[in-house]
């Protein structure tokens, strides 16, 4: 095994995940909220890119920047079907909605789309840098600067703007936030627009590297569930360092004992973690 081609290789997996998972954790640690249509969003935005990028053949730019936008509407839009759902904190019934949200749009996905594998590369994918046995491409370190970027945004549109102390004002209280003069009806179309964008930009970002498949949704859901607890709820610096920490034990795990594992031994690592660390990383 050639142990730095896997440490490079668990820094490509591990920013692939953080970015798929920061619209989740924006989500359910600053609003208090869930989604569990957000693997099926993102291979929604994985499949509107490829769509737009190969049917209509416009330039990846182009594919991307339309995709964002096609992104916000449906951010507005789940926000105003569920609004009642989310004024009223009604969690069980958000998970159940969304779980159902998820399979409608893998459905559609399906009947739209097909069921056939499809492939998308960016311009950037096809640029490999090569030293000695070590080999990464364009796009992988095109991923891990924007996680880093995305994540260190986030965290200072949450700690440091008057935007990010209505969002965290609402997510403790609404009522008390509508005292205050802040609208939560307009904050929370906002959140529900900032992880759309997040999800969207992240499909844009990771999914040129693998290919794309209407049925991947579910496994995204899974793992990126895993990071946003296993980082601490609602903390920006937590799911970021659990991403690259995933990221890690699936490069060397994969390599030393089998792929097919993976995902059963990250839950095994997490429970253990959670046993003695309950409230997981939770760094801010």
């Amino acid at each position: 095994m050639d142990v730095v081609q896997q440490i490079v290789n668990g820094l490509v997996i591990g920013s692939g995940y953080a970015c798929i998972a920061l619209g989740w954790t924006v989500l359910l640690g600053a609003a208090r909220l869930v989604n569990f249509a957000h693997g099926q969003m993102y291979m929604l935005a994985a499949f509107v890119c490829w769509f737009i990028l190969t049917r209509m053949g416009l330039a990846f730019p182009i594919a991307a920047a339309l995709t964002v936008v096609c992104f916000i509407v449906l951010g507005i839009a789940l926000q105003l079907l569920m609004n009642r759902l989310v004024m009223t904190q009604n969690l069980t019934s958000l998970m159940i909605v969304t779980l159902g949200i998820g399979y409608v749009l893998q459905g559609g996905a399906g009947i739209l789309f097909g069921g056939a594998p499809q492939t998308f590369r960016s311009e950037l994918s096809r640029i490999q840098f090569r030293m000695d046995s070590v080999w990464f491409t364009a796009q992988d370190l095109l991923v891990l600067v924007m996680a880093l970027f995305l994540y260190a945004a986030v965290w200072y549109f949450l700690n440091r703007t008057s935007q990010g102390s209505s969002i965290r004002a609402v997510a403790e209280d609404p009522k008390l936030a509508q005292l205050l003069g802040i609208d939560p009806r307009v904050v929370y179309v906002v959140i529900f627009v900032i992880e759309a964008v997040l999800v969207a930009t992240s499909a844009i970002l990771v999914a040129p590297r693998s290919p794309i498949l209407t049925s991947m949704g579910f496994d995204e859901v899974i793992i990126t569930f895993v990071v946003v607890v296993l980082g601490g709820v609602g903390s920006v610096g937590g799911a970021l360092i659990a991403s690259f920490a995933i990221g890690q034990f699936t490069a060397l795990f994969g390599a030393l004992v089998s792929p097919a594992y993976v995902t059963a031994a990250i839950f095994g690592v997490l429970m253990l973690f959670l046993i003695a660390r309950p409230k997981g990383l939770s760094f801010r």
